[in-house]
């Protein structure tokens, strides 16, 4: 692990994946996840020549908190990371709560990425004409009435379910037991809240709770969009809403996938943020 000091004094922590000297790569991660996250499998990275960079957003893990944070803040963090590793144009993307600090990014600093890709990620919460909760897990629904009240309520809601990574419907435990799987997703989120569940909280109230700070139609870098039709989790008309505004975003929706689906996305996903133009088949 390695500290990265931001301009407003926050330490973040960093991992490294993959070929050292190879291609920059950023992944941001879901929640409640942290640096820890990714694919399980390294030869993914490796096969690829990738230099994957990974870091806990504020609260989880080894990184400082920052309460009241929006989902648009997280683009200096990446490129505060980015700057400390003496990197100036780079590919990243992101998964489910992951993927809206990578098109925050793509819509802050567009001259620092070359591709972004955003995969069985949300939509934000003041999405005009869309029914956010709309065919949600009940979990997720919530947390999402939960944080349009305040911190504190999300703190004392989420403490009652933190024992564990949370339950996700049956539909994806076909991916999500799949022992490579799960034992990357046990101590990723075991490392994420071992401070403590600040970072989730802020995490799910900027999320589910708050504007992003920045428009989707704003960017204009290259964007693409993965989504399982099947999704439980993050509903797939999220993917479709940002795929109509964004006007660089080719949408892919996977019809046989749910949201862990994206684990089995991710090699296809590499090869296009490389500027491959590989497509899995399903997609």
């Amino acid at each position: 692990m390695r500290e990265v000091s931001t301009t407003d004094g926050r330490l973040l922590a960093v991992e490294e994946w993959g070929v050292p000297d190879g291609t920059p790569v950023f992944y941001l991660h879901g929640s409640p996840m942290g640096r820890l996250a990714r694919h399980p499998d390294d030869s993914v990275f490796t096969e690829r020549g990738i230099r994957l960079i990974t870091f806990d957003r504020p609260g989880f893990g080894g990184s400082t908190p920052r309460p009241g944070r929006r989902v648009v803040d997280g683009a200096d963090d990446v490129a505060a990371v980015a700057d400390a590793l003496g990197l100036d144009r780079f590919a990243v993307y992101g998964v489910s709560g992951g993927g809206p600090h990578a098109l925050a990014f793509a819509a802050r600093h567009p001259d620092r990425v070359t591709r972004v890709a955003s995969l069985a990620a949300l939509a934000p919460r003041d999405a005009g004409g869309l029914d956010w909760t709309a065919g949600m897990m009940d979990g997720n629904i919530r947390s999402a009435a939960v944080a349009l009240q305040d911190r504190e309520a999300m703190a004392a809601h989420l403490g009652t379910n933190s024992s564990g990574p949370p339950q996700l419907p049956a539909t994806e435990a076909a991916v999500l037991t799949r022992p490579e799987i799960s034992a990357m997703l046990t101590a990723a989120y075991a490392e994420a809240v071992r401070p403590g569940i600040e970072g989730w909280v802020d995490d799910v109230m900027a999320l589910f709770g708050s504007p992003w700070g920045f428009a989707p139609t704003t960017i204009t870098v290259p964007v693409r969009l993965w989504h399982g039709e099947l999704d439980p989790v993050v509903p797939v008309a999220h993917a479709r809403w940002l795929g109509a505004r964004i006007p660089t975003a080719t949408l892919l929706v996977q019809p046989d996938a749910g949201h862990a689906g994206h684990f089995d996305a991710t090699p296809a996903t590499l090869d296009w943020l490389l500027n491959g133009d590989h497509t899995s088949s399903g997609e």
